[in-house]
């Protein structure tokens, strides 16, 4: 049996529509017919280089939502029909040191869907029955779709940014759309910054609840408690640190940004605090998908067919999605 699939074949090439066999799930694995796939930051910077190494030739995608319809012989967590969600933690070893203290997102021999596994820009999609979740009800396939990245990385940066009463975010796309929506339910104060002259952008932050929106270059009303970097750009770093109290922290939430400038040390002094965000666990999910119901996240999504991901991308890419954009396979 075949599938359509959107490959990726070399790095700095758009995908390539094509026909593939349909794969067998192996003893621990489901497969999926996949109904939405999210398209993230993240499958850009793969198919720019930025990420290296991919499995080539790849199949893109790792916000998967889709439904076993076969299963493996050590399959039991799941049953025939089940809808699941796929993230981009796709594997790890399981006995490394940062598996063994609960840190799974920095093991040295994890396995990455939509990265050195197929993810689900494809009819069908593979996956680890371990790395898999049941999605809440209430969502609609294209809405759960973000809460997979977007959603679960945000609210790793989330946690990360502590306590925080008065909240900086920088790149208000796909996950601080959906953060926000929690970070306000917590009864945090939402400051959010988008690229200058960015009005829609703005006024849809306010939408979601944000005390203030502004240029991403331009000082907030008040000094904040901590800020999220959802912006893979560097030179915000500094601009946060210049803005935050002491003791506060700066979250670069991206797996991939540019190159900090040099910045005085004046900035960091006072216990101020910048940490980056890898990955995800499987306790980052269980807890993310507990409270987005509560919180009552919704997801704004704009919809493409899987055979215009290349379109999808390219939007993304010139910042023309508001909110998320997710592939439609059926």
């Amino acid at each position: 049996m075949r599938m359509k699939a959107m490959i990726l074949d070399a790095q700095g090439q758009p995908l390539r529509l094509a026909e593939v066999p349909r794969p067998k799930p192996e003893a621990d694995q489901v497969l999926l017919e996949v109904r939405a796939c999210g398209v993230c930051r993240t499958d850009l910077h793969v198919m720019d280089g930025d990420l290296q190494h991919p499995s080539l030739p790849l199949v893109l995608g790792h916000e998967i939502v889709g439904v076993v319809v076969e299963k493996g012989a050590r399959v039991e967590r799941f049953m025939l029909g089940q809808r699941l969600g796929v993230p981009w933690l796709g594997h790890t070893c399981g006995h490394c040191r940062y598996c063994a203290s609960g840190s799974e997102n920095l093991c040295d021999a994890a396995e990455f869907t939509g990265y050195t596994l197929n993810g689900g820009y494809a009819e069908f999609a593979l996956a680890d029955q371990r790395y898999c979740f049941a999605l809440p009800n209430g969502y609609p396939d294209a809405e759960a779709a973000p809460l997979l990245c977007a959603g679960l990385i945000g609210y790793r940066s989330l946690v990360a940014a502590g306590d925080a009463r008065r909240l900086g975010i920088y790149g208000f796309g796909a996950a601080a759309h959906i953060i926000a929506q929690v970070a306000r339910w917590q009864g945090r104060e939402i400051f959010a910054f988008t690229k200058p002259g960015d009005v829609d952008g703005q006024q849809f932050a306010r939408q979601l609840g944000a005390t203030w929106a502004g240029d991403a270059d331009s000082a907030p009303p008040q000094e904040m408690d901590a800020a999220i970097l959802f912006a893979p750009v560097g030179d915000l770093v500094p601009q946060a640190l210049r803005h935050i109290v002491k003791g506060g922290t700066v979250v670069c939430a991206g797996i991939h940004m540019s190159n900090i400038p040099e910045f005085p040390y004046a900035i960091l002094w006072g216990e101020r605090c910048v940490r980056s965000i890898a990955n995800l666990t499987r306790r980052d999910g269980e807890e993310f998908f507990a409270i987005a119901p509560k919180a009552g996240v919704r997801t704004e999504v704009t919809r493409f067919p899987l055979e215009s991901a290349n379109a999808a991308l390219q939007q993304l890419r010139a910042g023309e999605i508001r909110g998320a954009a997710v592939l439609i396979t059926s």
